[in-house]
């Protein structure tokens, strides 16, 4: 056990180097003689380590080259592939990337959820666009967020597709980090507000295609936003 706890300490400390750009895409990792010896640990600790990052794509051995850095859409591990993007040089692109995921899937969980949601539940989405407009008012960001966030996972367990929520449950710290960031704007949060209160009728109507069609606009105005005043903002900044 303690040995491969050892491995998987190396491979992380090797996929933050990868994530932090200091070995980019296409780029050669370190031989297994120099990370032995960063690492004071012997090279077959140093090999499986490697071996787990080529199992999990993010790695490719070349015979008689050396070993290379994968780009992200070749990764197979979430969890590496949301390390990246909560903490890599490639945030813009996956904060783009990471709207265009919740719009595939939330938009047809809105469709589901306007076809089989509960009185209670729907209840409940109704109050977390009142405590958006509350915390919009209070200029209390977390609460903001808190509520924008508790929104979206009603719609999803309201769907009642047992997948989709499984797939959305590792993405809740990046979800997280990312609403923080735009909601500090406080066009960006009455914007969302509209959007809400629009999803929240179309459910409570019990229509499925305006549901979905709500919910897709609300990812197109998330979108736009985000290229207004989060990404256009800091590169005019920089």
């Amino acid at each position: 056990m303690a040995r491969k706890s050892l491995v998987g300490v190396v491979a992380d400390e090797l996929l933050d180097r990868i994530i932090a750009g200091e070995f980019p895409p296409g780029a050669s990792v370190p031989g297994e003689l120099e990370l032995s010896a960063r690492h004071e640990v012997s090279r077959m600790t140093v090999r499986e380590a490697m071996k787990t990052l080529e199992a999990q794509r993010i790695l490719s051995v070349e015979r008689g080259r050396g070993t290379f850095v994968n780009p992200l859409n070749r990764w197979s591990s979430l969890e590496a592939v949301l390390r990246a993007a909560s903490e890599g040089q490639n945030g813009p692109a996956a904060a783009v990337q990471l709207i265009e995921l919740r719009r595939m899937l939330e938009t047809g969980a809105c469709e589901l959820a306007a076809q089989r949601i509960t009185d209670a539940e729907l209840k409940e989405v109704h109050a977390r666009v009142q405590d958006m407009r509350e915390a919009h008012e209070a200029n209390d960001l977390a609460g903001f967020v808190a509520a924008d966030l508790a929104f979206h996972d009603l719609i999803l367990q309201a769907s009642e597709n047992v997948f989709v929520a499984v797939l959305f449950e590792p993405l809740h710290r990046v979800l997280e980090k990312r609403r923080t960031e735009t909601s500090q704007v406080p066009q960006i949060q009455e914007h969302a507000i509209g959007h809400h209160q629009n999803i929240a009728d179309a459910l409570a109507a019990r229509d499925p295609q305006r549901a979905r069609n709500a919910m897709d606009s609300h990812m197109q105005q998330t979108l736009d936003d985000l290229r207004s005043y989060v990404l256009e903002a800091g590169s005019a900044n920089t």
